[in-house]
């Protein structure tokens, strides 16, 4: 007679214990077996064709007990994936994507508003220096003049911001002396250096109006109208740069709905400028004047939407923080002003009312849109999910192109 194997006893005993504690209302599955086996043995246990009778017979016996483990309708038998030794059907609940000690698996930007209102302020100076620029070649001086004052007070609210961030102004001087085409910080370092003094230089110009005819002061008078054009023309050239250089900064990052949106945040970016200094101008100047300043909010209406329905439809599973929470209603408040406020240009072109209120919304949607893809970023840095998810997919999409096998490479389990 072979021994009993352990497996087995602790089974039966599994089964006496839970028929005990249900009530003894419910038929021993563990008799069953022991007679199964004792049957097995008084025919002849020693040959293994016997044993293998009894042991079918055992398992008919458990099959016919109350006690049997049915699969549920939701569990699909398995442990993570795997089937339990024993051979039960257990129900586990859906895996939750956490890290160690609750922290995140990636770390979140250390930022602050300051630097979703750098993004913002950095927009509005350069669509401000193009829309200078725009009222210089077409002769339209308030839009000229608008457009300059608004681009020297914005660049220099983003150097504050800049340097609260920072922590000490020398940073910004450490940081320009290298040049490294491959850092999209450095690049900015060096665009705003070049964009700062030409915008100061275009807005302290119009400042010659009202300088005296005589004297040192009427030398200046005379020399900074022609210098302020060169330093418009200068600060125009630069502008795309600079409205366009924090999107390519912010995909630089490792946070996921940032990296993954490199094509669409410099679009996202360089519309939100655009509608920026459109909004300036349809402020600023009298609706005879704003022709240009329709024309940029039209532009910069387009890109800014086409970028944004592309982040927040084509990443996929990182598409959602663009679309929930704080940041969904932000880009979604910014969408609807920025078309109101395109065709509150359009259509209220002999109204300085209502272009007045149109250049007020574009401005409110630059500054939404600007802090809602700020926001989402942040969002996807904190939760587990977004980074765990996407690299997955992409080691089983290798997989599937390499032709390999299908336990090679598994990412490890959160």
């Amino acid at each position: 007679m072979t021994p009993p194997r352990p497996v087995g006893d602790r089974f039966r005993r599994f089964r006496e214990r839970l028929a005990a504690e249900g009530g003894g209302d419910r038929p021993q599955a563990g008799d069953e077996r022991q007679s199964a086996s004792g049957a097995g043995a008084a025919s002849g246990g020693d040959h293994p064709g016997d044993r293998d009778t009894a042991s079918g017979d055992g398992a008919a016996g458990s099959r016919r007990g109350d006690l049997t483990v049915r699969r549920s309708a939701g569990a699909s038998g398995r442990r993570g994936g795997r089937r339990t030794g024993g051979g039960e059907e257990l129900r586990v609940p859906a895996a939750e994507f956490t890290s160690y000690y609750g922290r995140p698996i990636l770390k979140a930007p250390v930022w602050k508003w300051d630097i979703a209102a750098y993004l913002f302020t950095g927009g509005l100076a350069a669509g401000s220096s193009l829309l200078a620029a725009g009222g210089q070649l077409t002769g339209r001086p308030a839009l000229r003049r608008a457009g300059r004052v608004t681009a020297l007070v914005a660049v220099s609210a983003s150097a504050v911001f800049l340097i609260r961030d920072l922590g000490r102004p020398a940073r910004f001087h450490h940081m320009l002396r290298v040049a490294k085409p491959t850092s999209p910080m450095s690049m900015g370092t060096w665009i705003l250096t070049a964009y700062g003094p030409a915008a100061g230089v275009a807005a302290i110009a119009e400042a010659a109006g009202v300088l005296p005819r005589h004297g040192p002061l009427g030398l200046a008078a005379r020399v900074l109208p022609p210098l302020g054009h060169a330093a418009g023309l200068l600060a125009a050239g630069t502008a795309p740069a600079l409205a366009t250089y924090t999107g390519v900064l912010l995909a630089d990052t490792a946070v996921p709905s940032w990296h993954e949106a490199y094509p669409e945040l410099p679009v996202i970016f360089a519309g939100s400028a655009l509608a920026s200094g459109a909004g300036v101008g349809l402020l600023a100047a009298p609706p005879a004047q704003a022709g240009p300043a329709r024309r940029m909010a039209v532009a910069g209406a387009a890109l800014e939407l086409y970028g944004t329905h592309r982040v927040e439809t084509r990443l996929g599973l990182l598409s959602e923080p663009y679309r929930q929470g704080r940041p969904g209603r932000m880009l979604r408040a910014a969408r609807l002003l920025t078309v109101g406020g395109v065709a509150g240009a359009l259509l209220g072109r002999r109204s300085r009312l209502v272009g007045a209120l149109s250049g007020t919304a574009l401005l409110a949607a630059s500054v939404l849109t600007r802090f809602g893809i700020f926001s989402g970023g942040v969002a996807s840095a904190r939760d587990p999910r977004y980074t765990v998810v996407p690299q997955r997919a992409r080691v089983d999409a290798r997989r599937a192109g390499m032709d390999l096998p299908s336990g090679w490479a598994d990412p490890p389990a959160v």
